[in-house]
């Protein structure tokens, strides 16, 4: 959409809006290394816990050394032996995994907030964490609780059409008679939206 908008009109979005479902790492990637476009979107990411564990926040990633700080402050790193055949240790998924030394995480105090059921700890980070970090920063912002307002007045018009003006299928087949469909239902919405704004007439009184 983002390439079909800028073949026929030449715009180019600055930003893009757009909800959780659009934050996975490689689109977010996408929006910011290829496409140079700021996302405003929230991060997908599934590494919160409901056991009272410590998440995956509660690591610090240093960037010089590629490595994870645990709270206790042992070092989380992709591998804790040296391999002859040097391996980049980034998953199918596009996930590298950090390891800590068992012994590390057997004499640790926090070892059963941390790691209960395992003998040492991991963490995962996404090849596309700096794009993440990016939107995690944006998400911060003021410009972002604007853009958020905005999406979700958007969002509403569209939940109002399927849910009140019955929109939730086509009744006409193919390109026009959708077209036709929401332009009639887009039409009615407008008519009622207009219909609240124009303030109604006062009664005389008797």
């Amino acid at each position: 959409m983002i390439e079909r908008t800028q073949e026929r009109f030449g715009i180019w979005p600055e930003r893009l809006v757009a909800d959780t479902a659009y934050g996975s790492a490689p689109n977010l990637a996408w929006l910011v290394e290829d496409m140079s476009i700021e996302p405003q979107i929230p991060v997908f990411d599934k590494s919160a816990r409901n056991d009272g564990s410590f998440e995956r926040a509660d690591f610090v990633y240093d960037h010089e050394d590629d490595s994870y700080i645990c709270p206790s402050g042992h070092r989380l790193r992709r591998s804790n032996r040296n391999f002859s055949t040097p391996r980049s240790g980034v998953d199918k998924d596009g996930s590298i995994r950090y390891r800590a030394r068992q012994q590390d995480c057997q004499s640790c105090a926090f070892h059963q907030r941390c790691t209960p059921n395992m003998p040492a700890r991991k963490v995962t980070r996404s090849i596309h964490e700096g794009a993440r970090d990016l939107a995690r920063d944006i998400a911060t912002t003021d410009a972002y609780l604007v853009s958020r307002r905005q999406r979700k007045k958007v969002e509403m018009l569209f939940a109002h059409l399927k849910r009140i003006m019955k929109l939730d299928h086509l009744r006409l087949r193919g390109p026009n008679g959708a077209k036709d469909e929401f332009h009639l239902a887009a039409a009615a919405q407008n008519l009622r939206k207009l219909a609240k704004i124009i303030p109604m007439p006062a009664t005389a009184l008797t």
